[in-house]
């Protein structure tokens, strides 16, 4: 059974209509709702999201939001779906490398503005109409590639995994320093002092060439441009364009 006391049933949200049940014009939207479900989930985390929340929130009684939204598994497809309209898909270029690259650099910055979308990433929830929009433009990227179109949407996958893993790593490091009681800057300088130290020991002759630069000290960490290479190597393992 559901919340609203409705037998639970498989389904598909975008084959329902907007509403269920007879009755006036609908008062409220799927973009609505949607809307208010990402605005809850963007200031507070998604498990601050309650059908009780947004319903308050687009003024809608609780069991009424159950005639647009069955589920709560729905509430979370339309997030997703919602935010995957931020993508910015611009005509292929005839690069597949690098229109994959660019796509997945704004994958990156669209789960830092909505930290809790990588939580929510499913093949489950890959079928919205923005969902579809996206797989069919990376799809339209990947053109040039010579391989069966199955393999093409396992790259596709591969990436989506990829830059989701990546920016859950960027997430918690951000998080464990807002709880930090100093600042993340006097966190690394001590942590970066100790290594040095043991570095200097001898015991750790490749990871001290490893984490060194040419002249000897330390390589700063640049998240940018590791991502870029992440990316890279995962593409260049499906052949030459």
């Amino acid at each position: 059974m559901t919340a609203s006391g409705r037998t639970a049933e498989p389904g598909v949200i975008w084959a329902r209509p907007q509403r269920a049940g007879r009755g006036p014009r609908p008062a409220h939207s799927r973009d609505s709702i949607a809307a208010e479900a990402v605005r809850i989930a963007d200031a507070e985390g998604v498990e601050a999201v309650s059908m009780r929340r947004v319903a308050a929130g687009v003024g809608a009684g609780t069991m009424s939001l159950y005639n647009y939204v069955p589920r709560k598994e729905d509430l979370y497809e339309l997030m997703v779906d919602a935010v995957s309209a931020e993508y910015e898909l611009t005509p292929p270029s005839g690069d597949w490398r690098a229109d994959l690259l660019g796509i997945a650099r704004q994958g990156r910055a669209l789960m830092h503005r909505h930290p809790w979308l990588p939580r929510l990433l499913s093949p489950v929830y890959g079928f919205g109409p923005q969902a579809l929009r996206y797989l069919e433009h990376c799809l339209a990227c990947l053109e040039p590639l010579e391989a069966s179109g199955a393999e093409k949407v396992e790259l596709v996958a591969a990436l989506n995994g990829t830059v989701a893993t990546y920016v859950t790593g960027e997430l918690a490091l951000a998080e464990r320093a807002r709880s930090l009681p100093w600042s993340e800057a006097e966190e690394q300088r001590v942590r970066g002092a100790w290594l040095v130290g043991r570095l200097a020991t001898g015991d750790y002759p490749h990871l001290a060439a490893a984490l060194s630069s040419a002249d000897g000290t330390p390589i700063a960490p640049d998240l940018d441009a590791a991502f870029d290479r992440f990316l890279d190597r995962l593409l260049a393992g499906w052949g030459a364009s």
